[in-house]
């Protein structure tokens, strides 16, 4: 038996320094593989990912509102319309949003106060998670804050495109002819900045859960599309990557909103053009079973 002992000592350290250099190696590939993610995806930007968390609730419960549950139903008012007008109203939207084009050359003449409104109450009419209605738009038409803003976009828009995007993504755009140069910040009358609210607060001070936040500011966002085309405006959506922070610190807006989209917002300007792109036909969008 004590003849074993010293074999036996040997065996367990020879296990230990291998079972060590496993569990290191292991480490070491987990976090080769999270590097190897972050290359392969440099631009990804935090405030564009919905970071609703569907089990809050349960794990700050003295911090989270009540859910309002006793809401009154009323009758559901509906307007219908005989067959015939039904297809030419569904062509005539169609034919109208057809004609939406990004626009990055944008006229300094101002748009009516009253019209902005108006495209922003039709943003808030869309539907959202437990409606909760998690946006806010925020119109800038003082143009030293525009200027502001423009230097922030700028000054992040050329390191992604130097080094965040990477060759394909710019290869992608160059059929745009864009670049970081953003003179229409200065020139549109209004930039309207959408930001989501990953989660509100009630009257009580309490925090209140916004489910599918960036799906519901997205849809309102679609809304408003329409809208500014309907108005006869013009846009062009952008999505300022890593910026922000630095604009919402900016907006004076609180820590519990992010920046989804900016769109500039006016006339087109008189030499404004636009690439000759194709949409996809009927028979490459839908599918019915």
């Amino acid at each position: 038996m004590f003849f074993l002992t010293p074999v036996l000592v040997a065996v367990a350290c020879i296990l230990i320094v291998w079972i060590f250099k496993n569990a290191d190696g292991s480490i070491k590939k987990r976090k080769g593989e999270a590097t190897a993610g972050a290359e392969a995806h440099p631009w990804v930007d935090e405030d564009l990912k919905d970071n609703t968390d569907l089990h809050q609730v349960g794990e700050d419960a003295d911090e989270w509102q009540e859910s309002e549950e006793n809401v009154e139903h009323i009758p559901f008012s509906h307007t219908r319309y005989p067959e015939m007008e039904m297809v030419k109203r569904s062509q005539e939207f169609y034919e109208l949003l057809n004609k939406r084009r990004s626009v990055r050359f944008i006229s300094n003449e101002q748009v009516p106060m009253e019209v902005i409104d108006n495209i922003i109450k039709t943003a808030g009419t869309a539907p959202s998670g437990a409606h909760t209605e998690p946006w806010t738009f925020v119109v800038v038409k003082d143009p030293d804050m525009k200027h502001k803003i423009r230097e922030i976009i700028e000054e992040e828009e050329e390191i992604n495109y130097m080094k965040r995007m990477g060759r394909q993504w710019v290869s992608d755009v160059k059929k745009l002819r864009t670049n970081w140069i953003k003179e229409y910040l200065d020139t549109a009358p209004v930039l309207i900045l959408i930001f989501k609210q990953v989660h509100g607060f009630a009257a009580n001070g309490q925090r209140k859960v916004h489910y599918y936040n960036e799906i519901s500011v997205s849809l309102a966002c679609g809304v408003l599309l329409a809208a500014l085309q309907n108005a006869g405006l013009v846009t062009v959506t952008t999505t300022p990557l890593n910026c922000g922070p630095r604009l919402r610190v900016l907006l004076g807006r609180p820590a519990n909103e992010k920046l989804l989209i900016l769109l500039p917002v006016g006339y087109p300007s008189k030499e404004a053009t636009v690439p000759d792109l194709k949409r996809k036909p009927l028979d490459q969008i839908m599918v019915t079973v």
